[in-house]
């Protein structure tokens, strides 16, 4: 999961859903660094819709040691007259006390390093195992959300995957003697998680079970690609989609009722070789644009997406066979998620009975309803798996998806770089291949983009604030690393 990214009370009374075992869950994370974004971007606490979600998850928390490390306190906590995140997020159960808030450690910044060595004695997994149900309880939370990422990978050793198993059956225990809950978000493809799981095993102790199926496509690899394809197409990775992800960790025995599917609010985004080659598969020369409020090359938030083709006109196209849509303006291309494929993701969750869906992440929905409703993802999944009937569909659009949805581009060769920083000539920059660079002198970073003409395009990006860029991750990480 990448460590990416003003309202008037609702006018209908909210939904209560009753609490049963058949309850499908929606589990949503709120990247609590979106505080810091600029303009629309901006989110609080206090923008959450606490009726929309039946698990709440604040992220992140570090690693030291064997204990919870708070990474950002003024935001996190009340002392010294910080901001309170975590009391005023728990405090959203005040509006919804049917609703579970849980805080989450790791994420995609933290690694594999710390955690591998946490893992490997017994005394350090008891040590940690209990400092986790302190630092839960002092703060209020009503369980633990393990983000490791990932076991045995990216810094990690060969027996991560047996010590996080020994390190889940102590946090049972632990959890159980104080009625927490205890889930982890999990690389969802067989490529990735059969290095990193024993499924059958670790499903024992958990939960529930976060499946991070997206980022399954991005500026990583040289063609377009869509996010988080819901079935493969002809020519396709056959493990590289939700259907493929699901089948394969049911059939290594994750119970169906603990598996909660994740749904992207964000798409990734693509420079063209070529404008006029802009098929899904078709060759790029690297990340495509930033977006002005999550500020990372080569991905968009939903709420970036929809504000964007509200503008300039775009040429967006609903995927027939995998399922999802695509857009593109010139050399500029995106995959993502709308509306309407994520209620085909819904409707698959039903048809397989799973556990639920889980949403990455809140902020980046339209949740300042700019383009329509306020969070039309959240309230597309409400309305499938939770049979929310105050949804309009004038509110949802849910478009036809047995056609290709097509609007028509103003000019075929025009590329909408507004939301790109201004580019400059790489003879100030040492590019010599695609990529990422740190900015020299500065905390902020460049992106070099081949111009298909043997040089480099540059453009920088600025870190946000507290944030330096780590070339190691190719992420703005906290200065301290």
């Amino acid at each position: 999961m990448r460590g990416l990214i003003l309202f008037t009370a609702v006018c209908f009374a909210p939904l209560i859903f009753s609490a049963g075992a058949t309850e499908k869950k929606i589990v949503c994370y709120f990247g609590s660094w979106s505080v810091y974004r600029p303009g629309n971007g901006k989110f609080d606490i206090s923008y959450i819709d606490p009726w929309r979600c039946t698990h709440l998850i604040y992220t992140f928390v570090g690693l030291s040691g064997n204990n919870v490390k708070v990474l950002d306190a003024w935001q996190d906590l009340a002392e010294n007259w910080g901001k309170n995140g975590f009391g005023r997020f728990n405090a959203l159960r005040e509006k919804n006390p049917a609703l579970k808030t849980l805080v989450a450690i790791g994420g995609w910044k933290e690694g594999s390093t710390k955690y591998s060595q946490m893992v490997k004695t017994a005394a350090n997994r008891e040590q940690f195992a209990a400092n986790v149900v302190k630092f839960v309880k002092k703060y209020n939370f009503d369980g633990f959300d393990i983000d490791w990422e990932y076991p045995a990978q990216r810094g990690g050793a060969s027996e991560d995957v047996n010590n996080f198993i020994e390190l889940l059956k102590v946090m049972r225990k632990y959890f159980d003697n104080n009625n927490l809950i205890l889930s982890a978000a999990v690389a969802s493809s067989k490529s990735s998680a059969s290095q990193s799981y024993k499924i059958a095993e670790m499903s024992k102790y958990l939960d529930f079970i976060n499946v991070m199926s997206y980022d399954l496509h991005g500026a990583w690899e040289p063609q377009t690609g869509i996010n988080a394809p819901l079935y493969p197409a002809t020519g396709d990775n056959p493990e590289l989609n939700v259907k493929a992800i699901v089948k394969y960790w049911l059939n290594q025995g994750c119970p169906k009722e603990k598996l909660i599917l994740g749904v992207p609010t964000y798409g990734r985004t693509f420079t063209l070789a070529d404008a006029n080659s802009n098929r899904n598969g078709a060759p790029t020369r690297g990340p495509g644009m930033g977006g002005p409020y999550t500020r990372e090359p080569g991905m968009l938030g939903y709420n970036e997406i929809c504000e964007k083709l509200q503008g300039k006109s775009w040429t967006v196209v609903y995927d027939k066979e995998r399922r999802a849509p695509y857009a593109y303006n010139g050399v500029q291309w995106i995959g993502y998620d709308n509306v309407a494929s994520i209620k085909e993701k819904a409707e698959f969750i039903k048809k397989l009975d799973l556990g639920g869906a889980m949403v990455w992440s809140i902020e980046t929905d339209d949740f300042r309803g700019v383009c329509g409703e306020k969070y039309p993802i959240l309230k597309t999944l409400n309305a499938v798996l939770r049979n929310d009937k105050s949804l309009s569909s004038k509110t949802l659009p849910f478009i036809s998806t047995t056609s290709s949805l097509v609007t028509v581009q103003d000019d075929e060769n025009e590329s909408d770089t507004s939301v790109l920083p201004d580019s400059n000539s790489q003879e100030s920059y040492n590019c010599t291949a695609p990529g990422l660079l740190p900015k020299p002198n500065s905390c902020d970073f460049i992106s070099c983009v081949d111009d298909g003409r043997g040089g480099f395009v540059v453009y920088e990006f600025e870190c946000q604030e507290m944030l330096c860029f780590n070339p190691d991750l190719n992420v703005c990480d906290w200065k301290e690393n």
